[in-house]
């Protein structure tokens, strides 16, 4: 799936910098070196991406009408359908850019979200655009095209979820500059969850502190952690009327396991902090 974002349209993303994400980011865009995301789902890296395109391209004159470009990979997506295709019509046959021919043409940037899930043949166009060259061989026209000059290929993963099936190759990884994602810490994931859910301050403080307990049930290999995104939205769910601890359960026990063991054990930890 492709999502683009328009400048005129968007206010700046919410996004509250954990670490020196912003700075390493903008040197990066300076230099043009394309940019590896690592880190768990849901703590933040789509978010950062798009902040960080409002601040780079959102306010600048000449950036072009669409400044982010976002796949989100997945296992049948093929070369074919970031570099473009052949289309046949009623008139004839037409050829299509892809989002990524659209995003080098244009100086766009582009973000593979979860690139790893791609099928291999895919991560393989990326190797002449992330070095010296910044071109982008395009076999069906016969033709390489140029990067604009503002182009950016940023790349994202989870290496804890994808360690075990899939990986980066070595000549692939060692063409991006990485930033490792964690989340955030107590105080900082408060404030996210009361901004983003609209939930008071007591709640978001509770929620935090919920999902770093069950964060340490990840640690022992008995879950995956909450991701803030989650709480977020058990956060909304008590904005609208929803009672903490219903709000819980559909929103976090239920998403995080079938396992009726596994969902006892987090519903304990939901009590414990959101008594009755």
């Amino acid at each position: 799936m492709t999502q683009t974002v328009t400048p005129s349209t968007v206010d700046a993303p919410f996004y509250l910098p954990v670490r020196d994400e912003v700075e390493l980011f903008e040197a990066a865009y300076e230099q043009r070196i394309p940019v590896l995301l690592k880190g768990p789902t849901g703590c933040g890296k789509t978010r950062f991406v798009e902040h960080m395109v409002w601040r780079l391209l959102g306010r600048r004159s000449g950036a072009p009408e669409q400044p982010l470009i976002t796949v989100s990979c997945h296992d049948d997506l093929t070369s074919a359908d970031l570099v473009g295709r052949y289309l046949l019509s009623s008139e004839g046959t037409t050829w299509l850019d892809g989002p990524l021919t659209q995003a080098v043409r244009t100086g766009a940037i582009c973000y593979l979200d979860e690139v790893v899930e791609a099928r291999k043949d895919t991560t393989v166009i990326l190797h002449a655009l992330t070095d010296h060259r910044r071109i982008l061989p395009v076999e069906r026209l016969g033709t390489t095209i140029e990067a604009h000059p503002d182009f950016l290929l940023v790349v994202s993963y989870n290496p804890g979820y994808q360690a075990t099936a899939k990986d980066l190759k070595p000549s692939t990884r060692q063409r991006f500059m990485a930033i490792e994602f964690t989340y955030p810490e107590r105080d900082l994931e408060t404030r996210i969850i009361t901004h983003e859910a609209h939930v008071d301050e007591t709640t978001a403080r509770d929620l935090a502190f919920l999902g770093e307990q069950l964060r340490r049930l990840d640690e022992a290999g008995v879950i995956e952690g909450p991701s803030t995104r989650l709480l977020v939205h058990v956060g909304g769910l008590i904005t609208r009327g929803i009672a903490p601890r219903r709000a819980c359960d559909v929103g976090l026990v239920q998403a995080l396991s079938d396992d009726p063991d596994v969902q006892e054990a987090v519903t304990q930890v939901v009590e414990a902090v959101f008594p009755a």
